[in-house]
């Protein structure tokens, strides 16, 4: 699959680009590195189309590699998601799956080289004293006491550690760099770990794990990757990626580039934070549609067009910090569906509506494109009765001066049939109103009354042919822009109580069968899909994408 490029900024791209036109590339080699310690979000998909786009644009190879070098935190299942995220998304990786742990080996043994060659040695400290010996930013750090082990008995107590002799915490295995270096990151850096912990891939072969900064590089030299393309917290990390491939006997030598991670607003896209919104049943999974997870966007609708389409949109720098706007995700959902899904009509709120001049039996049927201008997409049946359903946001009593809806002597068309006017509101003992009583004009299918202008068009199904529907009304989970940003703050104290919503309501016949994942466009209302698990139960439930108002594209028209 092919997919395009936009005008947005890219610098990689370009920077790629001169080194293939120069020759000093031949085949571009990327790869996507996740951790599969939770489900992916909005951020990686940036990553994702970055990475795979730019093999893709170049005629090379992008490889999906999880980064699974902390057990105690990694589960089967996030592996098996970020795969159908991958793919969902529209992309394939290069050759099989692979696996940090498939280099395991050949880590502990370039392990071992640097030890021989005086450039890493075990150390006793404590992590606590690990971290009080590296020093401050300002202050350089103090060798530990134990960095001048021999190497034979560096050799000894690694393998040991490997054996699973010693506790964890007891013993690490570090690199011997600089302890007074301004880079933290080049202060002794820890390689390998004591983890008395079974792994998903490679049982219980292993007792000591490597660290991602020992691992990743490696990795990438392993593969033959060209381009580790990164975020920018890695920029300082960078000096050790090439301290290590400076230092092994590494088949190839991978070019580190960090971009600007995405910042949404109204968004929390830290994975242990998102993690925490599962655990604490603040949401219902890593799928639930209100999470900025690439499955849970997928449940509520989103198409992979769409999020590829965003991730265009707002390009890659290395401007740092700055807040992309949600209604521009909403802007890339909105511009796909609106070409793409068909029309529907659904009452939400259900007011009854009796048609006095209609007859009992009256069964009507108007055949209305499925969508206004795709062919392709057929027709629907619309069946109009004596009574029918309107939504009870389209009737007030004591309209202001501009509703251009329905009112006691107005009138309005129904979207698709005729005029219709209001003659007389029924309400109950309680005050409320129950239904309307409204006669047709049929002299006005598809014309204006005579003499009569009718500015306002409503949405309708007929009561005896409408579908029961549960339609979920999403918003953002968060009600404040940068929901993680006061550290002194929870950012759980800014959810969003009104982030869903749960409506019965009544959609017109050709939604009697669905199908999961199916869009359409609920007209006057907005955008909707099927709920998958929901649909798979028999059940016909929908999930608000986003609504039918496009304020990016105001902004953009105002710019």
């Amino acid at each position: 699959m092919t997919h395009e490029s936009s005008s947005a900024p890219n610098f990689i791209r370009n920077q790629i680009r001169e080194e293939v036109d120069a020759g000093t590339v031949d085949t571009v080699v990327t790869r996507f590195p996740p951790e599969p310690n939770g489900f992916l979000h909005i951020g990686h998909a940036k990553s994702i189309c970055l990475n795979f786009g730019i093999a893709e644009q170049f005629g090379g190879d992008c490889h999906l590699r999880f980064d699974d070098t902390n057990p105690a935190k990694e589960e089967q299942a996030y592996i098996d998601a970020i795969k159908a995220d991958v793919e969902w998304l529209g992309f394939r990786w290069a050759g099989e799956v692979r696996y940090a742990s498939d280099y395991f080996d050949r880590l502990y043994a370039w392990a071992q080289h640097l030890v021989r060659e005086g450039k890493a040695y075990v150390d006793d400290l404590s992590p606590d004293e690990i971290r009080e010996y590296r020093g401050t930013l300002t202050e350089p750090g103090r060798p530990s006491p134990y960095r001048d082990r021999s190497a034979d008995e560096n050799l000894d107590l690694l393998e040991r550690m490997r054996r699973g002799e010693f506790a964890e915490g007891e013993k690490v295995l570090r690199a011997k760099i600089d302890m007074a270096s301004p880079n933290i990151n080049l202060r002794d850096p820890i390689l390998y770990r004591i983890r008395h912990a079974s792994h998903h891939q490679t049982g219980d072969k292993w007792k000591i794990y490597p660290s991602y900064d020992f691992t990743h590089g490696q990795s990438d030299a392993l593969e033959g990757v060209t381009h580790s393309i990164c975020t920018l917290e890695f920029e300082d990390h960078r000096p050790l990626y090439e301290w290590f491939l400076d230092n092994l006997p590494v088949p190839s030598r991978p070019r580190q580039i960090e971009f600007a991670r995405l910042n949404l607003n109204y968004t929390v896209t830290s994975k242990r934070k998102l993690k925490l919104l599962v655990d604490e049943g603040v949401v219902d999974g890593w799928d639930d549609p209100r999470m900025p997870t690439i499955s849970g966007m997928r449940r509520r609708g989103y198409t992979p067009a769409s999020i590829r389409k965003f991730c265009e949109m707002i390009g890659v720098t290395r401007a740092e910090g700055g807040m992309v706007d949600i209604a521009m995700l909403y802007h890339a959902i909105r511009s796909d569906l609106e070409d793409n899904a068909p029309r529907a009509m659904c009452v939400l709120k259900p007011l009854k509506v009796v048609l006095t001049n209609v007859a009992e039996d009256h069964d009507e049927v108007f055949e209305v494109a499925g969508h206004p201008a795709r062919d392709d997409m057929g027709v629907r049946r619309l069946p109009l009765t004596r009574e029918i359903w309107i939504d009870a946001d389209d009737f007030m009593e004591e309209p202001p001066k501009k509703f251009f809806r329905l009112a006691p002597g107005k009138e309005v068309r129904l979207r698709n049939a005729y005029v219709i006017r209001c003659d007389e509101v029924i309400k109950g003992a309680d005050g409320e109103i129950e239904e309307l009583r409204c006669s047709v004009d049929f002299d006005t299918l598809g014309k204006n009354p005579e003499g009569r202008k009718v500015k306002g068009v409503i949405h309708w199904v007929s009561a005896a042919h409408a579908v029961p529907v549960e339609v979920r009304l999403y918003d953002n989970l968060f009600q404040v822009e940068a929901p993680d940003r006061d550290r002194d703050v929870d950012f759980l104290e800014h959810l969003n109580d009104a982030s869903l919503s749960v409506v019965e309501g009544y959609a017109e016949p050709s939604l009697a069968d669905i199908a999961p994942e199916a869009r359409y466009q609920f007209e006057r209302v907005g955008y909707f899909c099927a709920d998958r698990y929901a649909v798979a139960e028999g059940k016909r439930v929908f999930n608000r994408i986003v609504g039918l108002k496009d304020t990016w594209a105001k902004i953009q028209k105002k710019g």
